[in-house]
């Protein structure tokens, strides 16, 4: 019988990067105590990021350009989902252009939503492949340590029992009531209590008692674990579980708290997809996820895993990045202060959901077509081919068009047009192998932006309609990695 574990990983971090020491500057007059913190930079959403578009980028990562109409589910772990009533892995699944006789879900309300979905999934996945992704948009109130620790970003897993890179040994659930922390309905922050509490009587007590039970029943030792990952902002306490545990100090993975901070619920995930990226055959990688009792994962690398890396993961996310000083900026893309935008930006914002449904595949999907008769790509897909020399009618058939890559044709940079982050950047894409589209660009590196420059298709938010708590998502143009970006 085959065995169920991880057969592909991807990863995604946004490209920005706010340097602590900005936060702190701000605040320090008010909290002296935030100077512990202030060293490192945190990973910070762009405005048209969240976590449902971090989700498709990693998955993006995770299933590559290879066919997708194996994957049967999708599973989405966060607790900052961006709909309350809404599915949200089911966006997800439209905009990676999956199948639509698919299961989707959402896990979400606690920390551990991360290591129990991926439990979950692989449970599932031993009967057909499940994309399980983690995911976290973390918003802290301003002036928190919280603020200084907490970190974006994603990752996705491929699951199931097709010669897997990392087989799945075993899992043991602890559930324990213990609050290190929560977030009430109608409130927008979490509460944390004392930390010492939460490590003494918290990690240091339920994290051993669910690694232990675990051990007991699989056929491995403690002292067999090459990778021991365990997403703790607080100082020292990866070290001091290991040192009770009985794991080998230099298999402590790092936290990623200088570089990135606490992806949250999604940050079991991001180390474990960090670690894949790195692990050579042969390796025992044991997880464990905290909140609300503990999951302990364990897993075993196969000699599938240096031929599956990942074409951009952690590691590649990390070493794109674009320094972030402008502390307003961060709080405004995190709607943490209420700012005027100005006249231009009072207009009506509601999305029509009767053409949105229509047009799914158009909007989400980024489906344009094809000409059977001459070969033209054109988007969006029409009855009639665009192509002069041919104009046949119904000859289109639907052609995906997110993974092309393409060049910027022509831009225009406009300071008058609403923009949270302007100026607002726009124009001409010419796609590799045919077809062109005006569009929004993102992420823009104004010191090399220019015709010419290669260009990337990503899953953004178009608008934001606070009115209805609706957002229109879209997809738009960012300059890839090798064009300027700063590593």
């Amino acid at each position: 019988m085959s065995k169920t574990g991880i057969t592909a990983v991807g990863g995604y971090i946004p490209r920005l990067r706010m340097q602590r020491a900005k936060i702190v500057e701000a605040n320090a007059w008010a909290n002296s105590a935030l100077k512990g913190y202030a060293k490192g930079e945190r990973s910070m959403c762009n405005w048209d990021e969240d976590s449902v578009t971090m989700a498709v980028e990693a998955a993006r990562d995770c299933l590559g350009n290879g066919p997708r109409d194996a994957v049967t589910a999708v599973h989405l772990a966060s607790t900052t989902l961006p709909f309350a009533d809404r599915q949200n892995a089911g966006i997800v699944a439209e905009a990676l252009n999956l199948p639509e006789n698919l299961s989707t879900l959402d896990i979400t309300s606690s920390q551990r939503a991360g290591t129990s979905g991926l439990i979950n999934a692989l449970n599932a996945a031993a009967n057909s492949p499940v994309l399980f992704a983690a995911a976290e948009h973390r918003r802290s109130q301003n002036g928190t340590p919280q603020e200084l620790l907490a970190g974006d970003g994603a990752a996705a897993l491929l699951v199931g029992t097709d010669d897997p890179i990392a087989t799945f040994l075993g899992g043991h659930t602890v559930s324990i009531d213990f609050v290190d922390h929560y977030r009430g309905q109608h409130h927008e922050f979490d509460y944390d209590w004392e930390e010492r509490w939460i490590r003494d009587e918290g990690y240091m007590k339920i994290v051993p008692e669910a690694v232990g039970a675990l051990f007991a029943k699989v056929d491995k030792e403690v002292t067999d674990v090459d990778r021991f990952i365990i997403p703790a902002a607080l100082r020292g306490v990866p070290a001091m579980l290991a040192k009770r545990l009985g794991i080998k100090d230099e298999a402590v993975c790092d936290v990623l708290q200088g570089i990135c901070g606490d992806t949250g619920a999604a940050h079991a995930v991001v180390l474990l997809a960090k670690a894949l990226e790195e692990a050579t055959p042969g390796e025992t990688i044991l997880v464990a996820g905290f909140g609300q009792g503990c999951d302990a994962l364990l897993f075993e690398t196969t000699d599938k895993i240096t031929s599956r890396r990942p074409g951009r993961g952690i590691n590649g996310s990390l070493a794109v990045r674009a320094v972030e000083e402008n502390y307003n900026k961060f709080q405004s893309f995190n709607q943490t202060v209420d700012k005027d935008f100005g006249k231009r930006g009072e207009v009506d914002k509601q999305t029509a959901l009767s053409t949105l449904y229509r047009n799914r595949k158009m909007l989400t999907g980024f489906i344009g077509g094809k000409c059977t008769k001459c070969g033209t790509v054109q988007f969006p897909k029409s009855r009639y081919c665009v192509n002069p020399n041919c104009g046949a009618l119904d000859t289109q058939e639907d052609h995906a068009m997110a993974d092309t890559p393409g060049k910027v044709n022509t831009y225009t940079a406009d300071s008058l047009t609403f923009s949270l982050d302007p100026p607002a950047y726009f124009g001409m894409v010419q796609f590799d192998g045919g077809g062109r589209l005006m569009v929004d660009f993102t992420d823009v590196d104004r010191d090399s932006f220019d015709i010419g420059v290669p260009v990337r298709m990503q899953f953004r938010v178009r608008e934001y309609d606070d009115e209805r708590g609706f957002r229109k998502y879209f997809w738009k143009a960012v300059q890839t990695a090798s064009s300027g970006a700063e590593a």
